[in-house]
């Protein structure tokens, strides 16, 4: 693990990401890194219909999340200043998937693999996962009305996506510590007991990482 702390929250829409992250980056004053989304012209299209906006979208997202992150490499980490982010980029390959055909998503994965490359890479990935249920009921609960027209199948489907990612995720990259936790069980935005126990889980982290560095 590196010695400077980059750490990314990760997961499906609505479980939470940006709410955590940026409690993290309160708790420890931490940069924070936000992902670009209201900014994207072609998000709104893509939540009616996905399979003639999706190509346009996704390229939207992983262009200025390369972006984002060349960014954070030259102002934060080379400067020793620790970053928490409430996306991580390998995101935008399961999106991908979901939702291009296997013409676009060939053409797309081989723009990711070169844009990605040499980008930094997170030492600690804090994965949310939470029931349909829970989801769905956050996303009405924030209210976004681009978020309107999102199907619950689509979403059903995402997070068995996002499941499979993370764990293909831990198995290629066993040097990345990946802590896993249930939304279902944890309110960490209303419980301050549930989001003190992610910020301890993740304290020990950072501590045994800072010792193995």
């Amino acid at each position: 693990m590196g010695a400077t702390p980059f750490i990314t929250v990760e997961g499906p829409i609505g479980v939470g990401k940006t709410s955590l992250a940026k409690a993290i980056s309160d708790h420890f004053e931490f940069a924070l890194l936000k992902e670009i989304v209201d900014e994207n012209p072609f998000l709104g299209k893509f939540y009616e219909n996905i399979e003639e906006w999706s190509f346009q979208t996704e390229m939207f997202f992983l262009c200025n999340r390369y972006k984002q992150l060349a960014d954070i490499q030259n102002h934060f980490l080379k400067k020793d200043k620790p970053v928490v982010a409430d996306y991580h980029i390998f995101k935008n390959l399961i999106f991908a998937g979901r939702s291009l055909n296997t013409q676009e998503y060939e053409k797309y994965e081989k723009i990711y693999g070169i844009l990605t490359k040499d980008m930094p890479k997170p030492n600690v990935v804090i994965y949310l996962h939470a029931s349909l249920e829970t989801i769905l009921s956050r996303i009405r609960l924030r209210g976004r009305d681009i978020e309107k027209n999102i199907s619950p199948l689509y979403l059903e489907q995402l997070s068995i996506d996002y499941d499979k990612a993370i764990s293909e995720f831990e198995s290629q990259h066993p040097e990345v510590s990946v802590l896993r936790f249930n939304g279902d069980h944890l309110d960490f935005v209303k419980n301050q007991d549930d989001l003190q126990k992610i910020i301890d889980t993740l304290s020990i982290t950072l501590i045994k990482g800072s010792m193995q560095s």
